[in-house]
């Protein structure tokens, strides 16, 4: 009989089997196998008593009762049972409802950060049992979750506008974005100038103030890796005459130099990747989203590339450090540090996780490219250089600055010339150079011209999804598994849109978050959620018992703040729809993949139709729903008759590749009506030669394609 270990993705099991052998059966749960039941008061799953909480559960679905009969099946033919779920609260909660539904007395319980023989041989050699507290953390959690959704979104489908759901974390998340847009809108602009001279030595100063006008120098600016950007504007003016002044000044005064500053400066490496940042970097170096930058580096991890990628530490393991030492003393030896660079986490970081790095630093790029889709490979990439930066050098700097003086007026100059390059070798994030000339103290200098610029200050921006996660993460709201799922339910329930890479939130977002805002209003601050997620990990911690910190949390402030909040609201039929569960179907919805929901009807031959209860949209910007084909004996998408009625509108363009005309192709994109030019000949339209044949609008009406450029108008369709 062989041994079994259990893990959660079947994605693992091929990669786990080589490494253990003919002696071992691998399984997987696919995830969570059991949650709280839909059954009860408010379809909670569990009652909140006075000294204690009574959970019930049951399968996920019915994937999941299959999953749990094959493990059961498994566990009987087993000598052992290893759990292996995931090394984070979630992970130790899904091991938990293994060990019960299999009804193992002393489950055996192994962690490993990476998917090596090493690292999984290790973990076999020394198993422990469930750690209670982090499951208990994640039970609060689940029930905390469930009790603000299933009792906070009642409130909001009372305003009938097409709200689904509140969250403890969706909120407040969505409360930052809704706040950003009320920033951008309340903004006014003001009018301002930037005062310059540029001198025949071969550098351009700036105004930056004078002995007769008080100035407050500006703060400067820097990239989010904390490197010096170039100055491009002086000291504000804030009027045309005032600008002109110092013009003026600049053109009758001679000029000298009164101050010249010279330090050269060290910029310590990164911290390697948690999961906040690598979304981050994913995101503006990679442009993916955090959801696809999480899915590309689950499948690095279970092919054994890199390290869990759900953490929030930087720490290392020294192995890794060692080997990350010894790579550069044989590539760089001039970029091994004295000591060994360690970084320090945030005070709440779970420490016993490492960062996310590569599992083998010595992998050539040459030999995993052919294994590696190109998202795989480039995401790898980011991760193996921002590793082994975190192991180098730190960058020297000579920063310098020069300050002229004409008549009363100062003028300033910043330059930075990179020394050394150490870890930026690997993570570039250093400023190009800004040399200045090499000049002396009272030097006089030759004006070439002096001038002003006008400026207009500029609203705040609006979130890309990694700075909101970056900001989520800065605030305390959730934790890293959270931060990609987050985002995408504000997405699904059409809350917020993304609109040229930036968040933006609906018309029904900013009306769901004033309302909550007069409703639940401690529910949209950070610091309370913060709060909360602070109490879960006392729990993790064992400084906490669960069922006590729910109950007084329930007590004390849920409970009173919903009475609160439904006052004067009108009753809404609709928040029956909790207690009255529908029954989940084996199909699953095109667009989320979760099981679809039947809804009654006497209108359909199988008495149902399907729905997705996810908040997926279909046609019209409506529920998605699925009904049978009697003739291609499959669920089908609805298909609106006004489409399958249009034709094609042609025009006078001609495809380059075949000289049949082009057509209008509509479609809509993130909820935006979209119009393209594609070919014609529906015959040959999908080879490879018409690939890149397809034109898109530009905002002054001309179409435009990424791969053949402007269209130009060619002779008139054929009749």
């Amino acid at each position: 009989m062989a041994n079994l270990l259990i893990v959660e993705s079947p994605g693992k099991i091929k990669k786990l089997k080589s490494i253990l052998g003919p002696n071992w059966d691998v399984k997987a749960s696919v995830g969570h196998i059991r949650q709280l039941a839909n059954d009860g008061e408010g379809a909670l799953g569990f009652e909140i008593e006075p000294d204690r909480i009574d959970c019930r559960y049951v399968a996920r679905d019915d994937r999941a009762k299959q999953t749990i009969a094959g493990l059961k099946t498994a566990a009987r033919q087993a000598d052992q049972v290893y759990i292996a779920s995931d090394p984070d609260r979630e992970g130790e909660t899904i091991g938990w409802h293994i060990a019960v539904v299999l009804g193992l007395k002393q489950p055996q319980r192994i962690v490993y950060q990476e998917i090596t023989e090493t690292a999984v041989r290790a973990a076999l050699s020394s198993p422990r049992s469930l750690d209670m507290n982090l499951v208990e953390a994640g039970r609060c959690r689940d029930c905390l979750d469930k009790l603000v959704g299933y009792k906070g979104s009642p409130l909001v489908w009372r305003l009938n506008n097409g709200a689904k759901s509140v969250g403890r974390v969706q909120s407040a998340t969505l409360h930052l974005v809704c706040q950003r847009e009320r920033e951008i809108q309340a903004f006014n602009p003001v009018d301002y100038w930037s005062v310059f001279v540029d001198y025949a030595e071969g550098f351009r100063a700036f105004y930056s103030g004078s002995a007769q006008v008080e100035t407050q120098p500006e703060a400067e600016a820097s990239d989010d890796a904390g490197a010096q950007a170039p100055v491009t504007e002086s000291t504000r003016v804030l009027s045309q005459a005032e600008a002109q002044r110092w013009v003026a000044i600049a053109q009758t005064h001679p000029h000298a130099v009164k101050q010249i500053e010279g330090k050269q400066t060290p910029k310590k490496p990164p911290a390697p990747f948690t999961t906040s940042s690598l979304q981050q970097a994913a995101g503006s170096r990679l442009k993916f989203s955090p959801e696809q930058t999480m899915q590309v580096a689950q499948k690095l991890y279970e092919a054994g590339l890199i390290t869990y990628m759900r953490t929030d530490s930087v720490q290392l393991s020294p192995e890794f450090s060692a080997a990350a030492r010894n790579w550069l003393q044989a590539h760089d030896p001039d970029n091994v540090p004295a000591t060994v660079s360690k970084q320090r986490s945030a005070k709440d970081a779970q420490d016993a996780h490492e960062a996310i790095r590569p599992s083998n630093v010595n992998i050539s790029s040459a030999e995993l490219k052919p294994q590696l889709s190109e998202p795989e490979f480039n995401l790898y990439v980011l991760i193996w250089l921002r590793a082994i930066a975190s192991q180098s050098k730190p960058a020297l700097l000579r920063k310098t600055r020069i300050i002229t003086e004409s008549g009363v007026v100062q003028w300033q100059a910043n330059g930075q010339v990179v020394e050394f390059a150490g870890y930026g070798k690997y993570w570039k994030d250093l400023s190009a150079d800004i040399e200045l000339p090499r000049l002396h103290l009272g030097q006089s200098l030759t004006l070439d011209q002096a001038g002003h610029e006008q400026k207009q200050t500029q609203p705040p921006p609006r979130y890309t999804e990694p700075k909101l996660v970056q900001l989520m993460e800065r605030r305390g709201i959730g934790r890293p598994s959270t931060y990609a799922p987050t985002i995408a339910t504000l997405k699904q329930r059409q809350y917020v849109e993304l609109l040229k890479a930036k968040l933006q939130p609906t018309t029904l977002g900013l009306e769901v978050d004033a309302f909550l805002g007069q409703a639940l209003p401690d529910l949209l601050e950070a610091e309370f959620t913060a709060q909360m997620e602070s109490a879960l990990d006392a729990i993790a911690d064992g400084k906490q018992e669960w069922q006590r910190y729910l109950i007084d949390w329930n007590r004390d402030y849920f409970e009173p703040a919903l009475r609160q909040a439904g006052q004067g609201l009108p009753e809404q039929p609709r928040a029956a729809s909790y207690s009255k569960q529908l029954e989940k179907s084996r199909t699953r919805c095109p667009s989320c993949t979760k099981p679809m929901s039947k809804v009654p009807t006497k209108k359909t031959k199988k008495g149902y139709f399907l729905k997705c209860e996810n908040g997926c949209q279909g046609t019209d910007d409506k529920d998605l729903v699925m009904f049978w084909s009697e003739r291609g004996k499959q669920w089908l998408l609805p298909q609106p008759k006004a489409v399958q009625a249009a034709k094609p509108k042609l025009t006078d363009y001609r495809c380059p590749v075949c000289r049949q005309p082009l057509e209008e192709y509509s479609y809509r994109k993130e909820g935006q009506a979209k119009t393209l030019l594609r070919c014609s000949n529906t015959k040959d339209r999908n080879d490879k030669q018409h690939q890149d044949v397809a034109y898109f609008q530009t905002k002054v009406g001309t179409w435009w394609s990424p791969k053949l450029g402007d269209l130009s108008a060619a002779t008139p369709k054929p009749e």
